[in-house]
């Protein structure tokens, strides 16, 4: 019986520590915010309390209220924002200026994962709380995705994709411009023909990925093919969507070429990536289809540039293809915003440093945006595409309190968003407030 007694007060202990411990976690933040641009709001708002219990918002309130035993962060001086989302991310990679065939042969998965601690810090820092990343080695970027969920590391919330599927010599083949006696692993990258489209994409789903990504097109930084041309079949496009749609996986297609954007968004692709050579016909279908464009402009204007200056670090062909395409990329945009296509927030990083995705919001309100739409699409916008929106993308009850602060007015000056100073993923603050340039 005393046996029995102890074993009960042991445990009746072990669940009053364990109450303990759970109500020592739970915290109550306030952040008094200047101004807040809340991602739904079509005007800012002044001197609003973000209330937040543990990791998720649990009253937005006008006023500068604090609640008893509430932490309060003091962003009374700056602009508040939701956490940025970049829709169009390879967070494993970056351009280093190296001749890109050989360190395809001299580097390995190891190295790519540690360096990507690096890069999604960086990314995190800059006030991209979300990123879906749309072309990276499979096990790599979903190991990276499980320690950041985990808080093995410090990053932003991942979608990824894992490796691009595409046709044998499209864009993505990773035997493209190599020595055909070489075995460069191509296995579930190459797709050629429906069974085989279907058969990978439930494997991708098997192992871990949250969407899959088609190259439909040709490419600008691929050896060989042509950003204009269609490469994937019909049948094979379908299946894939077909597939991953059922599997309650979005689809996310490359696509420079005219016919590539119609067809794809036809076949029912959530999103165009880039979107380069898109006209009115293009932007009629993808408005029909309810089809995303992700413009990705910070790519083509820093492949204009590092064509320009150094052609001999890009693959060969790349250099021309990128004078050509980067420009038009850079340019339609405009038209594709004007003609009422809806737009989410991407940069294709990698070919930039981590941690620039800012700079994107610059070159789309030179190409037609109002920086408040340039603001939706990295907000609001992006988390509507992701599938996310009762989590991200906004400052309102129920969402992760993923929130970030600049100094100054990004509504008349976008540039202060490539300023962040201040960021909080899920309550926590990873970059502590400081109104001096860094």
């Amino acid at each position: 019986m005393a046996g029995f007694l102890s074993s009960r007060l042991l445990r009746v202990a072990a669940l009053a520590l364990c109450a303990t411990s759970t109500a020592a976690l739970a915290r109550d933040v306030v952040v008094h915010a200047g101004h807040l641009i809340d991602g739904v709001s079509a005007k800012p708002r002044d001197k609003v309390s973000i209330l937040i219990h543990d990791d998720r918002i649990t009253a937005v309130q006008d006023g500068f209220v604090t609640p008893a035993g509430a932490e309060v962060v003091d962003l009374s001086s700056a602009t508040v924002l939701p956490g940025l989302i970049d829709m169009h991310d390879h967070i494993t990679g970056q351009y280093t200026g190296k001749n890109p065939i050989a360190e395809r042969f001299t580097t390995n998965n190891l190295d790519t994962a540690y360096e990507s601690v690096a890069y999604v810090k960086r990314t995190l820092d800059a006030g991209f709380t979300s990123v879906r990343d749309v072309g990276g080695d499979t096990d790599v970027v979903v190991a990276l995705k499980r320690a950041i969920k985990s808080g093995e590391i410090s990053g932003p919330r991942l979608w990824v994709s894992g490796y691009p599927l595409g046709p044998s010599g499209g864009h993505g083949d990773p035997r493209n411009g190599i020595r055909t006696d070489l075995d460069l692993h191509s296995e579930n990258k190459v797709v050629d023909g429906p069974e085989a489209a279907v058969r990978i994409v439930r494997e991708m789903h098997r192992d871990g990925v949250d969407l899959i990504k088609i190259m439909p097109s040709g490419g600008v930084l691929s050896i060989g093919d042509d950003p204009n041309v269609t490469l994937m079949s019909d049948a094979e496009i379908k299946a894939i969507v077909d597939t991953a749609h059922n599997l309650g996986m979005r689809v996310a297609a490359h696509a420079h070429g005219q016919n590539a954007i119609v067809r794809a968004s036809a076949l029912g692709v959530d999103s165009i990536e880039h979107g380069s050579f898109g006209d009115a016909e293009a932007y009629k279908v993808m408005k029909e289809h309810g089809t995303w464009l992700v413009p990705t402009l910070l790519v083509a204007d820093t492949v204009v540039k590092v064509a320009k200056a150094h052609p001999e670090s890009l693959p060969p062909s790349s250099a021309k293809k990128a004078l050509e395409v980067g420009p038009i990329t850079l340019r339609n945009l405009g038209a594709a915003y004007k003609a009422g296509v809806k737009i989410a927030f991407g940069t294709d990083q990698g070919m930039a440093p981590h941690g620039t995705n800012g700079k994107e919001f610059a070159l789309m309100v030179a190409a037609g945006m109002p920086p408040m739409e340039t603001i939706r699409a990295a907000t609001v916008n992006a988390a509507e595409l992701l599938g996310a929106k009762a989590d991200v993308g906004s400052v309102q009850a129920g969402r992760y309190a993923d929130i970030i602060a600049v100094s100054g007015d990004p509504l008349s000056d976008v540039t202060e968003l490539e300023r962040v100073r201040f960021v909080m993923k899920g309550g926590d603050v990873v970059k502590p407030w400081s109104a001096a340039a860094q």
